[in-house]
């Protein structure tokens, strides 16, 4: 991305664990360079209880960092249910832009599906209850999230790192659900997930790195930051035939209609 484009752009990072040890050493210059290419507001999720403090301290010191609060599956053992209430307790006392990160992982074995509906379908009451958005991860079980969800109507949020059939996210996005779209749609071989964001209308996606994970081809095995969004803007933008500057302030006009934040404060330079 040329130096002036960067400076017209304004970008959402829908998802991205910015309070991840692997990004604490550097993190102003980590911040820094996710303004140079444009990155105005930070979306950041949590993924246990045990971290809600951690992130707490973030967001009140990084000007353009919004949290959201929530269990995350890959972390099933860790959570107890007294987390649950806990987790209550804190959205109504901290008042984040969102529930989560929640959601349904089948991928790995160990972690008992029966667990993960209980703490899913109690995230999806809370989000209710409080009328904030949910984070969700849906990592082959995307069918599963969408059944939790027509369960509990009425609510809204993204599925990111989204990664299946135009059926399934049409789907989620008629439940009032967008889709998060990060590094796995800058490889080539990705053919499946690129029809996805050519097919559906621009209202439906959010950009995101999930930093420190998922890098962008150009960045393969490297530890990913919040910078790397601009990768995974100017492949969506080409997919979609329009300017990466378009694309990018309709995304974020969609994460801030979503998490309903306003357009500042910005990240710092």
């Amino acid at each position: 991305m040329n130096q002036s484009l960067r400076a017209a752009v304004d970008l959402v990072d829908s998802h991205c664990h910015l309070d991840d040890d692997s990004l604490a050493a550097d993190l102003p210059q980590v911040l820094h360079r996710a303004q140079r290419v444009g990155v105005r507001q930070i979306l950041v999720p949590a993924i246990s209880a045990r971290l809600w403090s951690r992130l707490r301290g973030l967001v009140a010191t990084v000007a353009g960092a919004h949290a959201a609060y929530g269990l995350h599956p890959m972390y099933l053992r860790e959570h107890r249910p007294e987390h649950l209430e806990q987790l209550g307790d804190w959205l109504e006392q901290e008042r984040p832009v969102a529930v989560g990160e929640c959601g349904l992982d089948y991928y790995l074995p160990e972690l008992d599906p029966a667990r993960q509906v209980e703490l899913f379908t109690a995230q999806i009451q809370l989000a209710r209850d409080f009328d904030l958005p949910l984070v969700i991860h849906a990592r082959r079980s995307v069918d599963d999230v969408s059944k939790y969800l027509r369960r509990q109507p009425g609510c809204r949020g993204v599925v990111h790192s989204f990664a299946g059939s135009l059926e399934q996210a049409r789907r989620l996005f008629r439940l009032g659900f967008l889709l998060g779209i990060g590094g796995p749609v800058t490889y080539t071989r990705a053919r499946r997930l690129r029809s996805v964001v050519q097919a559906l209308p621009v209202e439906a996606l959010l950009l995101e790195t999930d930093a420190p994970d998922q890098p962008g081809a150009s960045h393969r095995g490297e530890r990913n930051e919040p910078a790397y969004i601009a990768e995974v803007l100017e492949t969506v933008a080409a997919l979609r035939v329009t300017s990466p500057a378009e694309l990018a302030a309709a995304t974020s006009r969609n994460a801030r209609a979503l998490f309903r934040f306003d357009a500042a404060p910005e990240l710092p330079g």
